[in-house]
């Protein structure tokens, strides 16, 4: 079945084939390397460890084997781990093979349990889509497990932490807890009016949580920005006329060679890029075409592409050689936060009046520069607080918690429709919430009825 048409989503299609399958792939890194981790699981994980090493261990102890092929040929001797279902990251039977690292040793160990009946090749995911498929991640947790995988920064990891952890699924989970039990008071008021332990008026005292809650959803969406300053780095454009020093502050920054630069203007004619660490967050840094008026029909279009570029940033670094050279920043839009650059400083440094600039800089000294990188950090979120990193990271997240935003204040303003309307439109703001996790169930509202009524005594 076919969970979400999101491509952020994993689905499930063909999954009641596919969990028939054992599967199988390397786990770890790219080989040659010290160690590789070859995971295996599904319903025939036993006989394959029986296959490759004789007998199998017990339950998550490792234990040193030997790895034979169906010829009683050795192709390594490593680590063997068993973890019988459910208690395992798939909740399937899985097995780890920890074994030397060499390409060869690693593709023989592959071959042999693909030469087994009911063994197949895993596919990209798999393994995490029947950790999703059998409960024991969902798809907050699981998509937090793939950024986790590809943090680069300390912020990314600290937010992929928080969300492959399951802290995030909590706080949604509770939500949609109290969503549930605000439906199942109002459809106690409705059928069970009659019953002694049901109080009356439930209604009123829950749409007061309700408003709450949708003051507490909005305030989460209010972090979407950070959450993707953090996931996708703080765009950072350096711009200005040609010869300004763009490309020579990009290159110390990045302290390589990324950009040419010579005394010729209008050397740079495509944007360029580097990816930054700041003070543990992402920083994508922007080099961009000089901006002037020309003929030159490919600086024309380096300078449209600039444009473009600034449009998108969250920062501008507008430099400028001499105090007359900054250009207008009616040209880069108001509501850019520009910080204004005076470069060059070491040929003469008298020549610029403090006053009139931010930072002034040498990229052949290094004068400044980290003046700009303290003044580059004032624009990084601030994540003191605990609970600074529960943040909505994708789009689909944000989608669906718009969606049960806008189902709670359908629910708030019809009144004058009856609870049933009322309590419909909380049912799918509850849904929305589901949808984020991959978990929807409607036996919930059933569950919070007879726990707390005694309904039938």
């Amino acid at each position: 079945m076919a969970l979400d048409q999101n491509k952020d989503v994993p689905t499930l299609t063909h999954q009641t084939q596919a969990i028939a399958d054992t599967i199988y792939a390397l786990s770890s890194g790219s080989l040659p390397a010290g160690v590789a981790v070859i995971r295996i699981s599904g319903p025939q994980t036993r006989g394959a460890l029986e296959h490759l090493c004789g007998a199998v261990p017990a339950q998550r102890q490792a234990v040193l084997r030997s790895i034979h092929n169906r010829n009683g040929d050795v192709l390594d001797q490593g680590l063997v781990l068993y973890f019988a279902a459910p208690a395992s990251f798939t909740g399937e039977d899985c097995a780890e093979l920890q074994v030397h690292g060499g390409r060869a040793v690693v593709n023989a160990i592959l071959a042999e349990l693909a030469s087994l009946p009911g063994l197949r090749h895993a596919e990209p995911g798999e393994f995490s889509r029947r950790a999703f498929h059998n409960g024991k991640l969902d798809l907050v947790e699981i998509e937090g497990l793939a950024d986790l995988i590809s943090a680069e920064t300390e912020m990314q990891r600290r937010l992929a932490q928080e969300h492959s952890s399951g802290h995030l699924s909590q706080l949604y989970e509770s939500w949609a807890y109290r969503l549930t039990h605000a439906r199942a008071m109002i459809e106690a008021e409705l059928d069970f009016a009659d019953e002694d332990d049901v109080p009356g008026s439930v209604a009123e005292r829950i749409w007061a949580d309700m408003r709450k809650l949708r003051t507490e959803i909005d305030a989460h969406l209010s972090g979407a920005g950070v959450a993707e300053i953090i996931r996708d780095g703080l765009k950072i454009v350096i711009a200005g006329e040609p010869n300004a020093g763009k490309s020579s502050l990009l290159n110390f920054l990045a302290r390589r060679d990324v950009a040419i630069v010579t005394d010729i203007a209008g050397t740079t004619r495509d944007v360029l890029s580097v990816d930054l660490s700041l003070a543990g967050f992402s920083v994508r840094l922007f080099d961009t075409a000089g901006l002037r008026q020309t003929e030159d029909r490919v600086e024309q279009e380096g300078i449209r592409r600039a444009y473009m570029t600034i449009d998108q940033a969250d920062v501008v670094l507008l430099l400028a050689d001499t105090p007359s050279g900054f250009a207008s920043m009616e040209e880069y839009g108001q509501s850019k936060p520009v910080i204004r650059i005076g470069t060059k400083i070491d040929r003469n440094p008298l020549l610029w009046d403090k006053a009139s600039v931010d930072v002034l800089i040498s990229t052949v000294t290094g004068a400044g520069v980290d003046q700009l990188v303290e003044v580059l950090t004032r624009f990084l979120p601030d994540v003191s607080e605990k609970s600074a990193l529960s943040l909505p990271t994708r789009k689909r997240h944000v989608s669906c918690l718009q969606q049960a935003c806008i189902a709670i204040d359908m629910s708030l303003t019809q009144s004058n429709s009856g609870l049933d309307i009322q309590a419909e439109y909380l049912r799918q703001a509850g849904d929305a919430l589901g949808r984020i996790t991959g978990r929807v169930d409607v036996e919930d509202l059933l569950d919070v009825i007879f726990s707390e009524f005694c309904i039938g005594k």
